[in-house]
């Protein structure tokens, strides 16, 4: 039977989890999540390193800026892994953990943008296949300068202003290991059994 303390805790617990189910609802639907970003903007992330922060400048290629605001915002990094890490290259994330989420953003891919500034160490880029318009929800920050990757359609869209040093830190134990078609179809249940150490965010919110 609950006390008032527990009552107290019972209905923090519902409200916490009302905003965790309203959060997937709208992360599964991303034809709603098309707020157009502030021109420039900063993104905290607490990850299991550190943290580090990210600004966002708009200006830099639009879509992107506009596409990275909604998912942050939306919760859409959190709890996400960084899966693929490179050293004296880069580390890349934004695979979601549950698989109905990760199907519902692969049909919205970004159109490309042209690319105004250099793949250097500490921007960040959306990641893309070789196919035109392919950019979806996988990010990556350059350990170092990349310049080689521009003229591929790799569009930096921000950097790290704070905290390159935590993320030059995240484990890369298991380098390219993990296999993408698994994440996609089991999400952080096979990355948690596979590849237990691998770094991940706590959560990724936009700066007020």
């Amino acid at each position: 039977m609950y006390g008032v303390v527990g009552i107290a805790l019972a209905s923090a617990g519902t409200v916490v989890a009302q905003v965790d189910l309203n959060k997937t609802a709208k992360l599964r639907t991303p034809a709603a999540l098309t707020e157009e970003a502030p021109g420039d903007y900063k993104v905290n992330f607490d990850t299991s390193r550190g943290t580090f922060v990210v600004q966002v400048h708009r200006d830099w290629a639009p879509l992107a800026a506009d596409r990275f605001y909604n998912l942050v915002k939306n919760g859409f990094y959190d709890d996400v892994r960084f899966f693929r890490v490179v050293p004296n290259f880069m580390v890349q994330f934004g695979m979601h953990g549950n698989p109905a989420i990760t199907r519902a953003w692969s049909t919205t891919s970004l159109k490309d943008e042209p690319t105004k500034q250099t793949n250097k160490r500490g921007y960040i880029t959306f990641a893309r296949t070789g196919a035109p318009n392919s950019r979806g929800t996988q990010v990556f920050i350059n350990y170092k300068d990349n310049g080689f990757l521009d003229k591929q359609g790799f569009a930096p869209f921000g950097e790290v202003i704070q905290g390159l040093d935590i993320v030059e830190k995240i484990n890369s134990m298991y380098g390219e290991k993990p296999d993408q078609g698994q994440i996609t179809s089991t999400g952080n249940a096979y990355l948690n059994k596979e590849f237990p150490k691998l770094d991940f965010i706590k959560a990724a919110t936009i700066e007020k």
